[in-house]
């Protein structure tokens, strides 16, 4: 497989190596190593779902179609249940601007109506129906006396509920409802009632009882895959003249409504793991970046963005649309091609917030494999079975974790696994903490105790913007650690071979997305590489390391000792800079394993290539992003996880070209 060297690299020019309050919490001072001991390792059996449902929540109308598609349409292609539930009533000023009306007369109660009718059109016309297709209406009720209006079509077994809860998005003295609502204590905030709706009274809530609307939609619908946004955006250092133009809150890339709807969904999260009987709830999560899409690299192709565009045309419609509904047919802000046309480009790109591989894989002596993986919030191992498949999840604990875990393993074959731990998730004033958590192996299915490795930032609000954490083990037995801290640089901590390890040290560098990859080169040094705005950016454990001038990359880049694979921004292609061209058309990243490469096509189903040869499984599993790849003695095997929450596992002795 052709790719470049890093002498390859260093040949052609020089590569540039070039606050305030989150809606979230309130500046805070330095946190503490952590709050709590990180829950321990249990070693029993975890819980495993019985059928796939995918819940999301989401701020507004129209968050799911911006940022989290393809995903979303790609499990209910598969016959993934959805649940859809939208905190905020979506009715911003009330006015319903179109292109031949950039002035309508505010009418807050119809524009979230008509918000209403583009979800329900736009989700119609994904489950096949004809656009107008009528849904079924009703109102449902929770244990703490709330109710929100509920929204349900079927078609061919294929299953989608919108849930709104509709909270006004401001509060009566004008503030941000929601992010006053995490932020402030004792404040309440007020419902608004669509036009048309079935709700007939104004509600009142406060921070408990939104949370515990929550967690009862979890209890209830019980998903195995739960979609949210961002609970911890970038900073993004802006003036107020484009913080206004962007919608970004002030300091950070995104809108307040999304990150307090995200602090809310996560808090919410932990609350219905921790309580939840016999342990934990068989779920897995995803983060979507929001406005951060503004800021990087578009990441979709034509082939994939014009079918996640084409869902927004039903949402948006126009006002000679006859859709029945007197309030209006859809928010008229985002009709005809304005999301293509927007120059914010938020539609252009999927990111996520906890990028990587789902599950991070370790072959044993005999060749099977034994993956890791994010269960429940907790760790969880799997062991392959001798049909090839892998067995029941045993809990490792850990949590609350984030969804993709780090690894490596020491030279006499133990495995290292490292975690973003959401340490605490409070609003109300208190602290918001992360911490960077680590588990050892100490013999065969044997681990000692999650210990803190803290975090390279000392002030909490800055600590929430860490990312993924990855390691490497170099060949002088040396662990080395590396985060993508808050000025989007990185920052490291290395094991000594003792055990011991180094203080953090901000490397520098940047700035990058998240998504490291840190490689043993064929200089058998330890090496990083990350995608920047521009190019990919490059480090060793001394600092930055520019290369050569490199194409601009989309997302993660993959690497085999000092081979470079990535696919440019808004292109199905693959590059592999300063080799020949490698024919492996799809999008998102790669991983890189040897002589193999795996990623995803334009339909996001996983794909193998070896030697110019594309395969594909037989049955091709619905795979979450970050599909693993190991290359072993019983040669590449693919790895990943489905909707269900439950683990896929690929030889390619049992694939199709």
């Amino acid at each position: 497989m052709p790719g470049l060297s890093r002498r390859g690299l260093l040949a052609g020019g020089a590569l540039a190596a070039v606050g305030s309050l989150s809606a979230c919490s309130r500046v805070a001072p330095a946190p503490p190593p952590h709050t709590t001991a990180p829950s321990p390792a249990t070693g029993r059996p975890a819980a495993q779902a019985e059928r796939a449902l995918l819940l999301q929540v989401l701020a507004h109308p129209d968050d799911d179609l911006y940022f989290m598609n393809p995903d979303t349409q790609h499990s209910l292609d598969a016959g993934t249940p959805l649940v859809c539930v939208y905190v905020t009533a979506g009715e911003a000023n009330g006015m319903n601007k179109s292109a031949t009306d950039r002035a309508p007369r505010p009418d807050k109660a119809a524009y979230s109506a008509a918000r209403h009718q583009g979800l329900r059109q736009s989700y119609a016309t994904q489950l096949g129906l004809p656009v107008f297709t009528r849904w079924n209406t009703s109102v449902t009720r929770f244990r703490n006396g709330f109710q929100a209006e509920v929204s349900t079509l079927e078609n061919r077994g294929r299953r989608v509920e919108l849930v709104h809860l509709n909270l006004a998005m401001h509060t009566p003295a004008g503030h941000m409802g929601v992010p006053a609502l995490w932020r402030d204590r004792g404040l309440l905030l007020r419902t608004l009632l669509p036009e048309g709706s079935p709700l007939r009274t104004v509600q009142t809530y406060d921070y408990e009882s939104l949370v515990g609307v929550l967690v009862e939609l979890f209890e209830r619908y019980r998903p195995t895959l739960v979609q949210t946004l961002d609970p911890d955006p970038d900073i993004q250092d802006s003036d107020r003249i484009t913080q206004i133009r962007d919608s970004e809150q002030i300091g950070f890339s995104d809108h307040a409504d999304h990150t307090a709807v995200a602090c809310f969904s996560w808090a919410a999260l932990i609350r219905w793991a921790q309580q939840t009987k016999g342990g934990p709830p068989a779920f897995v999560a995803t983060a979507f970046r929001g406005y951060y899409n503004h800021h990087w690299p578009k990441n979709l192709p034509p082939q994939v963005l014009d079918q996640k565009a084409a869902h927004l045309v039903p949402y948006g419609a126009a006002p000679d649309w006859s859709c029945g509904n007197p309030a209006g047919c859809g928010d008229y802000n985002v009709g005809g091609d304005r999301p293509l046309t927007n120059r914010k480009g938020w539609v252009r790109s999927t990111h996520y917030r906890y990028p990587g591989p789902r599950l991070a894989l370790a072959p044993d002596a005999d060749g099977r494999l034994t993956a890791y993986g994010v269960l429940g919030l907790r760790a969880v191992r799997y062991d392959e079975q001798a049909d090839g498949a892998f067995g029941a999840p045993v809990d490792l604990g850990g949590g609350p974790l984030a969804p993709v875990l780090g690894s490596t393993a020491l030279p006499d074959g133990r495995t290292l696994l490292f975690g973003l731990r959401l340490s605490a998730i409070e609003g109300r004033g208190a602290s918001d903490l992360r911490e960077i958590v680590l588990l050892e192996q100490r013999g065969p299915r044997k681990y000692g105790s999650w210990t803190s490795l803290g975090n390279p930032e000392a002030d909490a609000d800055r600590g929430r913007r860490i990312g993924v954490p990855v390691a490497v083990t170099a060949p002088d037995g040396r662990v080395h650690l590396f985060v993508r801290n808050a000025d989007q640089g990185i920052s490291t901590r290395i094991r000594e071979t003792s055990g011991t390890w180094s203080p953090w040290r901000d490397l520098g560098g940047g700035p990058v997305q998240d998504g490291l990859t840190a490689v043993i080169g064929d200089d058998r040094q330890v090496h990083v590489y990350a995608p920047g705005h521009y190019t990919v950016h490059h480090w060793t454990p001394e600092g930055p390391d520019p290369l050569t001038g490199l194409p601009t990359p989309a997302d993660a880049i993959a690497a085999a000792g000092d081979r470079l694979y990535y696919r440019p921004p808004a292109s199905a292609r693959l590059l592999s800079p300063g080799g020949p061209a490698v024919h492996f058309p799809g999008y998102g990243p790669v991983t890189a394993a040897g002589p193999y490469l795996l990623g995803r096509d334009t339909t996001g189903s996983v794909q193998l290539l070896h030697n110019g040869r594309t395969t594909r499984p037989a049955t091709a599993p619905t795979t979450l992003d970050g599909p693993a790849l190991s290359a072993g003695r019983r040669g590449p095997t693919a790895a990943g996880l489905s909707p269900d929450a439950r683990p896929w596992l690929w030889r390619p002795t049992q694939a199709k070209a």
